[in-house]
């Protein structure tokens, strides 16, 4: 059964041939038997071909890390392979259970990596080694998907062009294996810091924010946007092998000297008294007219639309017709019928046949998050106080398209309203961040990510020589000017309360202890103990609720360790739900706590049961079956 992946892999190396109407296609005569890659233009086309093959792995990746997690739930519609993966009867049949789509990129990969010639140069500058370094990110991310899906996996790095290839006898390796074997190269790349290829920009900038025009969503995508850059993916591989050290060092690596753009100072969509929808009236909130003046900066929810956001690090991107390449089941799963024409729908691309919807837990998770504001009533001079409103995470609702009838209350899920499958965003690296300084020791760095954002001001201090930020200890602070270089003098620059903010503010307003100036977020004046979101009593709240569960916290670091990892799975359900790496998320985590041993060699399994035990989840299901 294992060597089927690797036969039709195989056949798709010798035989691969693009349509000229693909929207990765480019102008070559090559197919991707002749193993000669010796122009930059052979290098490019190959590296697009690399590309349609994670176009065709798209749809299971969101389905595979969604539906077996805990934010969504089925309903009537549901595809039966879908429903499977929700109840963990999946089988080889199923539909989305395939490790072919993801040994089809490694073997192009293989290929691309063993015939390239990395010594092309135009003048001083090498014209391939960017696209060769991204390729064995691209094959790394891969075996990392397989790794988590299905274990242990067939393992090989040569490429397999003939048919008695498959009759060697590859070892079986589960991510450490993997990690192990691919390693040393991948080291030796990332210290090069190579940034991922741009081909240059291509088509125009999609709809503007807010455009109710779906038709004009991005038609053309953003090359650069779909490699993954090796140090985020090394850094992925070593939070899953539990070897923090090393992750934090490839995350920090990538947000101080790779990436273009690290903003998380997101606004919320703002709660307000008049506002419409499933989280209904509350008194005790302004008027958004009112509220509007305090803040400013990009909503959050534009990432998936905009291009100017800048917060997204790597997606793939799929075709806006079938005949212009691989199309998406996606949007439509959630209820957005994105290929139909206006003149089909009439105006309206929401359809009935919802076959995804938020889960109980995730509406209840996101409803019973306090949402932090400034009284109507107070001045632009006036921020020593921040009130309390139960009205819940907005970020919940600003992904959620709805309409309310007498008895029943519709919703469709806008992710992927523009059906572009997004894998890593800059978000997403501040989080995995925080979960590994939470492990190294560092749970105030890790709050802080949630809280403030790791930003300059952690630094600044009161003319009576206390620190405003107080709940970081000094030894956090050297270490993030030296271990973990953010607040160095050579990068502190770079994270400012201009542009990091906490990823709790993201869905739960000004929970962050910032004083606005005249024109928004971003003062010079810094308020520190105003907000109600504070270390000890959020963390201490999140111990109460573990004890009330029955398990035998403690006063020690690693209980407040502990909490702060739960805390952080929330944080990982509001940010990124639906986005296809929750049930990696809950395995990743789950895995870290068996490990910790704080409450028993398998009280991470225990957690996970509660989490999932409702669905028929159980240790022995924790993998699909492999296909």
């Amino acid at each position: 059964m294992k060597k089927i992946a690797i036969i039709v892999s195989v056949i798709c190396v010798i035989c691969g041939s693009y349509s000229c109407s693909d929207m990765l296609d480019v102008e070559s005569t090559r197919q991707n038997i002749e193993p000669s890659i010796k122009e930059k233009t052979d290098s490019v086309f190959y590296a697009y071909g690399i590309l349609q093959a994670m176009q065709q792995l798209a749809d299971q990746y969101v389905f595979q890390g969604e539906m077996r997690g805990e934010l969504v739930k089925t309903t009537q519609y549901t595809d039966n392979s879908l429903r499977q993966l929700y109840d963990y009867t999946a089988t080889t049949e199923n539909k989305y259970d395939s490790a072919y789509v993801y040994y089809r990129v490694i073997n192009n990969c293989n290929y691309f990596i063993a015939y390239c010639d990395t010594a092309q140069y135009n003048g001083s500058t090498n014209v391939v080694m960017d696209k060769y370094i991204a390729t064995h990110a691209i094959r790394a991310w891969a075996y990392l998907q397989l790794a988590r899906n299905y274990g242990k996996v067939p393992f090989f790095t040569e490429p397999l062009t003939k048919i008695s290839d498959i009759d060697k006898d590859y070892p079986e390796l589960d991510i450490s294996g993997i990690l192990a074997q691919l390693a040393p190269d991948l080291e030796k790349y990332a210290a090069r810091y190579y940034k991922v290829p741009n081909f240059g920009y291509t088509g125009n900038t999609g709809p503007s924010i807010g455009s109710p025009n779906w038709e004009s969503a991005a038609k053309n995508f953003l090359p650069r946007l779909c490699f993954i850059p090796l140090n985020v993916v090394l850094g992925d591989m070593y939070l899953e092998t539990g070897d923090y050290e090393k992750a934090a060092h490839h995350f920090v690596t990538y947000l101080t000297r790779l990436a273009d753009q690290s903003k998380t100072n997101y606004t919320a969509p703002m709660a307000s008294k008049n506002s419409v929808g499933r989280f209904g009236d509350d008194d005790d909130l302004p008027d958004r007219s009112q509220i509007g003046a305090t803040v400013n900066g990009t909503a959050w929810a534009s990432i998936w639309y905009s291009n100017s956001v800048n917060d997204i690090i790597s997606y793939i991107p799929m075709a806006t017709t079938a005949q212009n390449g691989q199309t998406t089941q996606v949007p439509l799963t959630f209820g957005f019928n994105y290929y139909a024409t206006k003149e089909e729908t009439g105006g309206d691309p929401y359809v009935d046949e919802i076959q995804l919807l938020p889960s109980d837990a995730m509406n209840l998770l996101s409803d019973s998050t306090d949402y932090y504001y400034y009284a109507a009533t107070d001045k632009l001079d006036k921020f020593d106080s921040i009130r309390v409103a139960k009205a819940g995470d907005m970020r919940m609702r600003s992904i959620m398209h709805q309409t309310l009838n007498a008895d029943t209350i519709q919703q469709w899920i806008d992710k992927y309203k523009y059906a572009n499958i997004v894998l890593y965003r800059v978000s997403t690296i501040w989080l995995r961040l925080a979960e590994c300084f939470n492990r190294l020791g560092m749970p105030d760095a890790a709050f802080a990510i949630l809280k403030d954002g790791i930003n300059a001001n952690i630094l600044e201090q009161a003319a009576d020589g206390s620190y405003y930020m107080n709940y970081i200890t000094e030894d956090t602070r050297n270490k993030l000017k030296t271990t973990y270089p953010l607040l160095s003098d050579e990068y502190s620059k770079k994270f400012t309360i201009d542009n990091i903010s906490g990823i709790h503010t993201h869905g739960a307003g000004r929970a962050a202890s910032d004083c606005p100036g005249a024109n928004g977020v971003g003062g010079t004046t810094y308020h520190t103990g105003k907000s109600p979101y504070q270390y000890d009593r959020v963390i201490g709240k999140k111990l109460k609720e573990l004890a009330d569960a029955g398990v035998a916290v403690g006063t020690t670091k690693n209980d407040t360790i502990n909490a702060v990892e739960d805390l952080l799975c929330d944080e990982y359900a509001l940010e990124l739900a639906f986005e296809g790496c929750r049930y990696y998320d809950l395995l990743r985590i789950a895995d870290h706590k068996n490990r910790a041993g704080l409450y028993g060699a398998n009280y991470g399994d225990m957690w996970l049961t509660r989490k999932l035990g409702y669905k028929g989840w159980t240790p022995a299901k924790k993998y699909l079956p492999f296909k």
